[in-house]
């Protein structure tokens, strides 16, 4: 009981950040929606990389060594889009005495995994490619960067993407807006946080986005629609010409 009611009590914490707002702040997002886009931010698993259900049994395979067994079920309702910390936090108790070493477990077995890039589809990496010939390319995480950079540095991507926010680099993982705000401040060029476009994934992620003051395209495959309402639109996927309708 103790165990799951912290993943229910992360989850009620992005609903709450999600919630409906005023019809003022709806108004103004109405208009921003019309802004030029000069950056754009993608969220990492399960966004730029489709690597959730690989996540989803890498933490059910730990948690179960560790006394705790997750079925793919409960990741998915109660943790996917929160950073490792929460996660394991969240299901082995927040004073659990193995967070870390659960954490370097996890990050190693998902390194062997999808160390070859091919996580990335063809269609994610040409829209990344036409993306960061415009404007500026950010990937903001709850992962740590030596999963991240391998991943994307395997698909060709490095020289694409300027800026990269990890677990490591913020205080305060998804649904808190930390990570996107560094991202903006490390993006210089004057950028304001509604000349932002992000994708994400899940209800924490867009909930961060949204609590960062950006514009958020939430991407299907990882959750139901109903799940991704906050966001600003739900596309089916990343591809060039979601990209050329938001960039010309």
């Amino acid at each position: 009981m103790h165990v799951r009611a912290g993943g229910s009590r992360a989850r009620e914490r992005t609903r709450r950040q999600a919630q409906v707002r005023e019809p003022s702040e709806a108004l103004a997002d109405d208009n921003a929606r019309h802004l030029p886009v000069r950056a754009v931010i993608f969220d990492f698993n399960g966004t730029l990389s489709h690597d959730e259900p690989i996540l989803c049994e890498i933490f059910c395979d730990l948690f179960a060594e560790y006394g705790r067994p997750l079925s793919a079920q409960e990741y998915f309702d109660e943790l996917v889009g929160l950073s490792d910390p929460e996660i394991v936090r969240a299901w082995l108790g927040r004073d659990h005495p193995s967070v870390d070493e659960v954490i370097e477990r996890r990050i190693e077995r998902y390194k062997e995994l999808v160390a070859d890039g091919s996580s990335v589809p063809f269609p994610v990496r040409e829209a990344v490619r036409y993306a960061s010939e415009r404007v500026p390319v950010a990937v903001v995480s709850g992962a740590a960067r030596e999963e991240i950079e391998p991943v994307i540095a395997a698909a060709g991507l490095t020289a694409r993407i300027s800026t990269i926010v990890g677990a490591e680099d913020v205080a305060n993982g998804k649904p808190d807006p930390a990570g996107y705000l560094r991202a903006l401040a490390l993006l210089h060029g004057g950028l304001n946080a509604s000349d932002v476009v992000v994708f994400e994934d899940t209800e924490a992620g867009v909930a961060s986005a949204k609590a960062a003051g950006m514009r958020c395209f939430a991407v299907l495959g990882t959750l139901r629609a109903d799940r991704l309402a906050a966001a600003d639109e739900i596309v089916p996927a990343i591809d060039v010409e979601l990209m050329q309708r938001l960039l010309g």
